[in-house]
């Protein structure tokens, strides 16, 4: 199927009290009272609206503009997404039952819980008329002209996506934990990176599905179509390394002695050593000391890491994919070649530890992220400076205030960071990579 759209520039933004009276005969509209009005909203621009918990189940928003949109808890049973930008909108418990998603544009949406039922998420082109009176693809503003349903790092946790058409869609790098996605069409959808950690896959059709370095432990995969399918590097539960209770130890008594290690400058105690052990269902690990530890290749996904106290350890090559680890203090810790991807760092402590001697001048110790994977990260408002970001993968990355200054970001994947705000005095960057 396709639309004619005009050029996304020149959408007037709509405002919210315009929005609001829409709203109102909208819902006269559903329930039969004089004076109401379907809500279409073709070609509009909607974004940074605020949606939340209203009722606009059948509307049409055919191509229409929802950048950062609030949408949470609102009803959208049977609505018309078509072709819609959706980007780093919040979609959190929407009724999205149903939906026509065809052609949209979920880049960074958080639809944490939302019921997306029986939406229909395949291909869907949105053209113009050239100069020359023919038909030509839409550009999308964000560049491509891509006919695909696009949900590259979005928050899918828990959704509901039971019986959806998604043939062809683009879910790289997405959280899916315990997603729902029980005889849906999903042949030739690529799941590139993304977390399927508990997904209900049952009777799915994954016909020439790519499910390369995605997650898969504990996703059920029982009578599915699998001809085709890509899934070389996708993580499963053999590959999340060594259990704790092979320790012989429980976690407590192995930081006492550890903490005891680093009290005594390692003249009585033992230092920990959890190089390669999966600690994804440690309870309350971020209420222990974790303070010079080596857990280089430990599996973190996922974890509850807020407020944490982790310095100067050696986490080389661990995987912190989807972890909170806002207002963490990571201070003069080595990160480097780890996987941060949609990892919450907002106010995380990622500038140098100093360490002082009498009569000795004071020594800095820096945090060093070389070559790790931070793709839609947020490190808003977090303090990096003097941080070692050499050749890191920041593409999506929320940098919004954040402290980077005299940070080393040399062969920085920056495409479509955002550094509003950020403080870059005497940062090495290359803003042409923006």
């Amino acid at each position: 199927m396709e639309h004619t759209t005009p050029d996304p520039s020149t959408m007037a933004p709509m405002s919210q009290s315009e929005l609001n009276a829409i709203a109102k005969k909208h819902s006269m509209y559903l329930q039969g009272e004089i004076g109401g009005a379907r809500a279409v909203l073709q070609y509009r621009n909607l974004s940074g609206l605020d949606f939340t918990e209203k009722d606009f189940s059948q509307a049409d928003f055919t191509a229409s503009l929802f950048r950062e949109s609030n949408l949470e808890s609102a009803n959208f049973k049977s609505a018309n997404f078509f072709a819609c930008d959706l980007r780093n909108a919040n979609l959190r418990y929407a009724n999205l039952c149903r939906v026509d998603f065809r052609g949209a544009y979920v880049s960074g949406a958080d639809l944490t819980g939302a019921d997306m039922t029986d939406a229909d998420m395949r291909e869907g082109k949105v053209m113009r008329r050239g100069s020359d009176g023919t038909l030509e693809d839409q550009q999308r503003s964000g560049g491509g002209t891509g006919s695909k349903t696009v949900f590259t790092g979005a928050k899918l946790k828990d959704t509901n996506m039971a019986g959806v058409q998604a043939n062809q869609a683009d879910f790289s790098d997405a959280d899916m934990t315990g997603v729902v996605l029980k005889d849906t069409d999903l042949a030739g959808a690529s799941f590139i990176g993304a977390n399927l950690a508990e997904a209900d896959m049952t009777g799915a059709d994954l016909t020439n599905t790519n499910m390369r370095d995605s997650v898969m432990t504990g996703a059920i995969m029982e009578d599915v179509e699998d001809q085709g399918m890509i899934s070389f590097g996708a993580i499963t539960e053999a590959d999340m390394g060594n259990r704790l209770e092979n320790l012989g130890k429980g976690l407590s008594e192995l930081l006492e002695e550890h903490m005891l290690w680093v009290s005594t400058a390692g003249k009585n105690g033992q230092k920990l050593d959890l190089t390669d052990y999966d600690l994804r269902d440690v309870l309350d690990l971020r209420k222990f000391p974790l303070t010079a530890i080596d857990a280089s290749g430990a599996t973190f996904i996922g974890q509850d890491l807020r407020e944490a106290e982790m310095q100067s350890g050696i986490f080389d090559r661990g995987d912190f994919r989807d972890c909170n680890l806002g207002g963490a203090d990571l201070r003069g810790s080595s990160f480097k070649y780890s996987v941060f991807t949609r990892a919450n760092m907002k106010g995380v402590k990622l500038c140098p530890l100093e360490f002082k001697k009498d009569g000795q001048e004071s020594r800095l110790k820096r945090v060093d992220m070389s070559g790790s994977i931070m793709k839609y990260a947020n490190f808003e408002a977090a303090d990096l400076r003097d941080c070692i970001l050499m050749g890191v993968d920041l593409s999506h990355a929320n940098l919004k205030d954040a402290d980077l200054r005299r940070a080393d970001l040399t062969g920085a994947i920056l495409d479509e960071a955002n550094l509003d705000g950020a403080k870059l005095d005497g940062t090495v960057i290359d803003l042409n990579d923006l």
